[in-house]
């Protein structure tokens, strides 16, 4: 019995020494991490990164922009069952415990010493909060110690609501997705509020990996893990087992987040991006959740994205088939077919599918399981080609072969039937881009800089510089008509000869031809713009001259560099889209030039305006943090002039170059342009509510081929585009100014003359500027000849 009350003994003063070294080492650890532990201010002020987001013109989200995708949401607004999913899968004692669970690591060591590995963790919610808000990721024993000191602050500090809020809005569930209603969008497409028990559960299975258990990537493994959540969830008394029965029965659809604005809306936002880069810095544009309203009109450039896209097919399916940049080998067909993603066959859904087979009926193709068919009158363009079953052509090249496993886009047509239809989109060589302004205000309603944005970001509205041909003419005579020309005066289209220095400084002869190459003799004004007449053009600019000229366009808003010889007339000097629709909203704005602008409002995170367009935003003034952007706004030319060229630009649509446009069926004016070699074709016109310029070419400049011209090249984009854009306006007349004079003259020389007469035309002139004399006086009409021969 001695020895047994000795060993007794020397136990307890062994165990009492050992827990008090244990609790003197615990407590001197305790004393010197104190120092180090991060302060809690930060959760009190809870400011994470999130998403800034773009809005169009009637508050649709167009783009975001982010660093973390996190939307912070209330935990009132999150459902209960999404709350209760996640404490079941990580954190069954939450409500009970005060930062450490003891029990729960307890258990999850035995489990981890039973796999022989880390299958469970212990931490609980509270910890990982202090884990992803105050600490690093480190594996260390420091970091843990440190983790369960902040965790058990944290609950003194905070609510068990609050440090809720805190964890589901900072947690990570995978795809970039941060916090659980940026996880509800990513995979269900749905707002946090309406999501059902089977969709909370799936989500609370991810935080453990949420790569593992991806539901784009692992569906079955979602589902495993969610089926887990749900039994926890039954374990806790949250749920009855029927409930969770029906959820694990529930079929769950999984919706990746829709951006295909991104396609529809790119080359705008992303000038967007850049000015909120540029004025706010990018820790602001990614990290701080800037709410921002743009000028854009999501309708309209919808509009404009598919009539860029549709013109340059019809170009390229007047030039051939490009041979497809992928064909999948024979023997991997059925393996590229069984893993391709089977989108939904919707009608006008464009896809990529395998061309397998040709007969009478048309081309035969598949995309996943389903069967398809282009029908033979949907290919009659391509004819005639050949099903071959190896390429022979290079990536691009035009082709009249088609091989066998060869991957082209199509749009479906009819989708409910077997095959389903569709038609062949050729993708096309060329590249477009359209751009729309509203003339009042400057603000960009549409923008399309190319034919996929996805494809290349290069804006072709603000960075391409190309020669706009006859497009630059309206701005040339707008400079005669304030040098004393009207629209009635006459210059003689005849053979003009120019000599001039090249650009490797040798002489040479110029001689500026008609498109036509012909020459009409006395020619008014009115009748050279609508024809496009280039001759006319060159002898007016060398009357009123180039100095004098470059001026004036730099007025009208050109700000490109320009070249200083009479070349200029034909439009010899690069500019942007953008620069021409800002010249040309000067002529629809009555002679007011203003800039164009892109941004109507910028909000912080909390909703308290940055900056705004409106006077009215700010009632009690600008504070330090504030901006008031207003469109700078400018008389250029006289509302007179601005008048005359609009009416003139009218008559190229009713009997010139623009009569294309006519089919549009409400007043309108425009202008072709044309380069030479046909390597730029524009069509520039407006109505009184909007300016609209479209553009086509080679990136690489190369000629469009023979006939593309402005008329048959860009025209058709601009009209589909106007016939879409202009359905929500009511058809409107051109403002025509009080002081501006209408008076008979004579077609060929320009003169008054009585009305009745055959010859007779109505000419609009600014005041005081009309003919004094009649073409009846015998005395000869004062045509202008510039010949030259030097």
């Amino acid at each position: 019995m001695f020895w047994v009350k000795k060993i007794f003994w020397w136990l307890f003063y062994l165990t009492a020494a050992g827990t008090l070294v244990g609790l003197t080492a615990l407590l001197t650890a305790y004393v010197l991490v104190l120092e180090t532990l991060p302060q809690m201010d930060r959760l009190e002020d809870y400011q994470p990164p999130v998403i800034t987001r773009i809005y169009s013109n009637d508050g649709t989200p167009i783009a975001e922009f982010y660093r973390e995708r996190r939307i912070i949401v209330p935990v009132s607004q999150m459902p209960q069952a999404l709350i209760e999913a996640f404490v079941s899968a990580e954190d069954a004692n939450f409500f009970e415990h005060q930062g450490v669970d003891l029990v729960s690591i307890g258990r999850a060591a035995l489990r981890n010493l039973q796999a022989g590995g880390i299958v469970q963790g212990g931490s609980t919610i509270t910890q990982q909060v202090a884990k992803s808000l105050l600490l690093t990721p480190e594996r260390k024993f420091s970091r843990k110690f440190k983790e369960a000191i902040l965790a058990w602050r944290i609950e003194q500090r905070f609510s068990k609501t609050e440090i809720l809020h805190l964890y589901l809005n900072q947690i990570y569930l995978g795809h970039g997705a941060y916090g659980v209603q940026a996880a509800a969008e990513n995979y269900f497409a749905k707002d946090i509020k309406d999501l059902s028990l089977a969709e909370c559960a799936l989500l609370a299975g991810l935080p453990q990996a949420p790569s593992r258990y991806s539901p784009y990537h692992n569906l079955t493994g979602a589902r495993e893990r969610q089926r887990y959540v749900l039994q926890r969830m039954v374990n806790e008394g949250f749920i009855t087992s029927e409930q969770a029965d029906q959820a694990r029965n529930e079929e769950l659809t999984i919706h990746a987040r829709n951006q295909n604005f991104l396609k529809e809306t790119g080359y705008f936002t992303e000038q967007v991006r850049r000015y909120l880069e540029q004025t706010y810095g990018s820790d602001q544009l990614y990290t701080a959740g800037l709410q921002v309203y743009t000028s854009l009109d999501l309708a309209k450039q919808q509009a404009a994205h598919q009539a860029v896209r549709a013109n340059l097919r019809e170009y390229q399916r007047r030039h051939g088939f490009p041979m497809p940049s992928r064909i999948i080998r024979p023997t991997e067909q059925e393996d590229f077919l069984s893993r391709q993603a089977l989108q939904a066959l919707q009608p006008h859904a464009e896809l990529e599918v395998l061309v397998t087979d040709r007969d009478q009926q048309g081309l035969h193709i598949r995309y996943g399981a389903a069967q398809g068919l282009i029908p033979q009158d949907r290919i009659k363009w391509l004819e005639p080609f050949q099903l071959v079953d190896n390429a022979t052509e290079t990536p691009g090249e035009i082709t009249r072969k088609i091989p066998r496993g060869a991957l082209v886009r199509i749009r479906v047509i009819q989708q409910d039937r077997q095959p389903f239809l569709a038609d062949l989109l050729p993708e096309p060589q060329a590249q477009g881009a359209l751009v729309a302004l509203e003339p009042d205000t400057g603000f960009v309603l549409a923008m399309v800089g190319g034919y996929d944005f996805t494809d290349s970001q290069f804006n072709r509205v603000t960075q391409a510089k190309r020669l706009p041909g006859s497009a630059i003419k309206p701005l040339i005579y707008a400079a005669a008509l304030d040098r004393g020309f009207t629209a009635a005066s006459v210059v003689i289209d005849s053979p003009v000869i120019y000599n001039r220095t090249s650009s490797d400084g040798r002489r040479e002869r110029w001689q500026p031809k008609n498109y036509n190459n012909r020459f009409a003799g006395p020619t008014s004004l009115r009748q050279a713009l609508t024809q496009s007449n280039n001759v006319v053009t060159v002898k007016l600019l060398e009357e009123i001259g180039v100095g004098y000229t470059l001026t004036y366009l730099k007025k009208l808003g050109i700000k490109s560099p320009l070249n200083r010889d009479l070349t200029l007339a034909l439009g010899s000097s690069a500019l942007t889209p953008l620069e021409l629709a800002t010249a040309y909203t000067v002529f629809a704005n009555g002679g007011i030039r203003i800039e164009p602008s892109y941004i109507q409002r910028v909000l912080d995170r909390e909703g308290r305006i940055l900056e705004s367009i409106d006077p009215a935003d700010f009632p009690s003034g600008l504070l330090a943090n504030q901006r008031l952007v207003k469109p700078r706004r400018q008389r250029v030319i006289s509302e007179e002039t601005a008048y005359l060229i609009t009416n003139m630009l009218e008559s190229v649509v009713e009997e010139g170059t623009g009569i294309r446009a006519r089919s549009l069926k409400r007043p309108s004016a425009g202008k072709t342009g044309t380069t030479n070699q046909l390597k730029d074709a524009w069509y520039v016109g407006y109505i009184p509510q909007m300016v609209a310029v479209s553009w086509v070419g080679y990136d690489k400049e190369k000629p469009l081929g023979p006939q593309e011209t402005g008329a048959k090249a860009a025209a058709p984009a601009w009209i589909n585009f106007m016939v879409e854009a202009c359905k929500s306006w009511p058809i409107e007349e051109f403002k025509i100014p009080d002081r501006i004079e209408f008076h008979p003259i004579d077609r060929t020389s320009g003169l008054l003359t009585a009305e009745d007469q055959p010859n007779s035309f109505i000419e609009v002139f600014a005041p005081g500027t009309a003919p004094q004399r009649y073409a009846s006086d015998n005395r000869q009409p004062q045509a202008k000849d510039f010949f030259r021969w030097e």
